[in-house]
């Protein structure tokens, strides 16, 4: 197990254009070393919408700012964690209307939000959008966070046997969004006040939906094949299995990879195998209409994903050998 009071953090960030004309993904996490706590942030801006790139850096600077402010003291930071996620989610969507209101031609700019926040073995969250939360845990890739995207919508009359699989995965709003940051308000926010509680061997993984274009069982085996890896080349890995789908629709994909450690632990066993879904369970929201969305270390301190995952140190972008 975890021991709570000495936990630290191996944390890192990737980000990739893929096929897209510009990057409108935008990825921040500080994670200081000795501190037990750590944040990312992590947006996607709106695609074929204005200034969707503006739109995901004001999100996460603001979202960002806000947290790095408060996180001088994190026992205050954590007992007052739900209202501070919440503040710095409205705070991003008002700096959002307020851009737009001065630039015409930005009008109708908006991102996805997604912020991990972690006290020792403590998992918080808050997230508005599509953009994945996973837990890796003994095999099982779990999602933590909620989807608001109208796929979720759909698969979910599919599981109640009120739509055809068929008619669902081919539905042309399959890919819209129900809830995203526009400087109108927040739709459906998604906020964790209650920790998900970390176990040995456990990681963490925040991206955009760019890193769905993998099945969630390649995601998985790369986790598991890569779990003694540095973070930095668990994140160069998933990267590389993207480049290599060569799709000609690959979206922009970013992420962030964190592996909660005890360092005084001789090396970790496996944690025994748990089920969740007690824990996550969390009242459905009710439907939204969709805003359209088109698709065609060891220690990290504060770190900005903007470049490439090319940037990574070389062994990180070493490829796995491990099958899928």
């Amino acid at each position: 197990m975890l021991h709570s009071a000495e936990i630290e953090y191996d944390a890192a960030t990737a980000i990739s254009q893929g096929r897209r004309e510009r990057q409108e993904d935008a990825v921040a996490a500080d994670f200081p070393a000795g501190t037990g706590t750590g944040f990312a942030v992590l947006a996607d801006g709106m695609g074929g919408h204005a200034a969707g790139d503006i739109a995901s850096r004001i999100v996460v600077t603001e979202v960002f700012s806000e947290l790095k402010l408060q996180a001088g003291d994190p026992a205050a930071l954590e007992q007052a964690i739900g209202a501070v996620l919440q503040q710095a989610a409205n705070g991003a969507d008002a700096c959002l209307g307020e851009y737009a209101s001065h630039q015409p031609q930005a009008r109708g700019m908006g991102a996805t939000l997604l912020a991990p926040v972690l006290f020792c073995d403590r998992l918080y969250w808050i997230s508005a959008g599509d953009s994945p939360l996973y837990l890796f845990r003994e095999g099982r890739l779990i999602r933590l966070n909620a989807d608001h995207s109208m796929a979720s919508e759909l698969d979910g009359l599919v599981a109640e046997g009120r739509m055809d699989a068929a008619e669902a995965a081919s539905h042309p709003d399959r890919h819209c969004v129900t809830s995203v940051l526009t400087g109108a308000g927040i739709p459906r926010i998604d906020c964790r006040s209650v920790p998900v509680r970390l176990q040995a061997g456990d990681i963490v993984l925040a991206a955009s939906d760019g890193l769905q274009f993998l099945p969630e069982a390649e995601i998985a085996a790369v986790l598991a094949a890569e779990r003694l890896s540095p973070s930095a080349r668990i994140g160069a890995v998933l990267m590389q299995r993207l480049e290599a789908l060569d799709a000609p629709e690959q979206d922009n994909a970013a992420l962030c990879v964190i592996k909660p450690f005890d360092p005084r632990a001789r090396p970790l066993e496996p944690a025994p195998a748990l089920d969740l879904a007690p824990d996550l369970a969390q009242p459905a929201p009710p439907p939204q209409a969709p805003a359209p969305r088109p698709r065609g270390g060891r220690r990290v301190v504060t770190l900005l994903a903007s470049a490439t995952w090319r940037a990574a140190p070389a062994a990180s972008q070493t490829k796995t050998d491990a099958p899928v």
